[in-house]
């Protein structure tokens, strides 16, 4: 069952708060070196998955699998994941290095230096005498993630860590991820509400609705699926994807079922397709532009998803 690219796998995850299913058969795999966007709306069980991952919440039912590891063999794998599922509960009198010094000292990390390695990773070495109860939001998230970060994870497991801040903050978190992923190799679990800032950064997606999986694409995919587009309706998909290809020139075309083509050509000049395509005898019933961002291919998704 394990494959050992994956650094988290779940099977068929279920948790049950009652008669309420907060997930309900989840399968998830997140690769090493990936940055994984994890996508759904409040009370989608985003949370509740991350939980389970980092032991603080148990399953009901199905498997996960950490490093490899299941059952008690994940407790040793958990060593090498830092998480922030919430902002821990830092001392507001204290300054960034007295709070992290305390939590060191508290979890037995060795070194002093570990301290100043994590804060000057997250943009706080400077931050001197400042007492915590005077930081900025963008300041206690990535204090919050500087925590996360003192035992030098292999896998960073971040609930909303970008929630709340504003755009200087988010490019800054944003730019702090990538640093660890590219340069640390860390792979990263994230989960945002901020969709768009989510495709700024994530290397593979999963989209949850109701406590389950939908689906897991990779950003080069989804951007492919969302890049704008001409859909055309034929009465010969075929012949008019002969067309296409002699007249036009172009195999940068799809062709779905129900005679439905998509075009990735001709954007600027769409009455080129439509004249080469009524010139060889093709009946063109319906032609509009299309094209998606993250969030409307979510919402896409899980509109489906309801139905289905």
């Amino acid at each position: 069952m394990s494959d050992n690219s994956a650094v988290i796998a779940t099977y068929g995850l279920k948790k049950a708060y009652g008669a309420c299913m907060a997930l309900d058969g989840a399968n998830m795999q997140v690769r090493r070196g990936d940055i994984y966007g994890l996508v759904g709306r409040n009370g989608a069980g985003k949370t509740t998955l991350m939980r389970m991952l980092t032991g603080q919440s148990q399953p009901s039912g199905g498997e996960m699998e950490l490093f490899g590891a299941s059952g008690k063999d994940m407790r040793g794998q958990r060593s090498r994941a830092g998480c922030m599922i919430e902002v821990p509960s830092f001392a507001p009198f204290l300054t960034a290095r007295e709070n992290l010094e305390y939590y060191r000292l508290q979890r037995g990390i060795p070194g002093r230096q570990a301290v100043d390695e994590v804060l000057e990773q997250v943009n706080l070495a400077d931050t001197g005498k400042k007492k915590f109860k005077s930081f900025s939001l963008g300041m206690k998230q990535r204090l919050g993630l500087a925590l996360a970060l003192m035992n030098h994870p292999d896998l960073l497991i971040l609930d909303e860590p970008i929630n709340g801040l504003d755009p200087e903050g988010v490019a800054e978190f944003r730019q702090i991820l990538r640093t660890l992923n590219q340069e640390r190799e860390t792979t990263i679990l994230i989960s945002s509400h901020i969709l768009p800032e989510l495709s700024n950064v994530a290397t593979r997606y999963g989209f949850m609705e109701q406590g389950r999986l939908l689906e897991e694409i990779s950003a080069e995919t989804l951007h492919d699926k969302c890049r704008t587009c001409l859909r055309l309706e034929v009465d010969d998909a075929a012949r008019a994807a002969a067309v296409l290809q002699t007249e036009l020139g172009t195999d940068k075309f799809e062709v779905l079922p129900g005679g439905v083509i998509q075009l990735y050509d001709c954007l600027e000049d769409p009455k080129r397709a439509s004249y080469a395509l009524a010139q060889n005898g093709v009946a063109l019933l319906a032609m509009e532009q299309k094209g998606a961002d993250l969030e409307a291919y979510f919402l896409n998704l899980i509109g489906g998803g309801r139905h289905a």
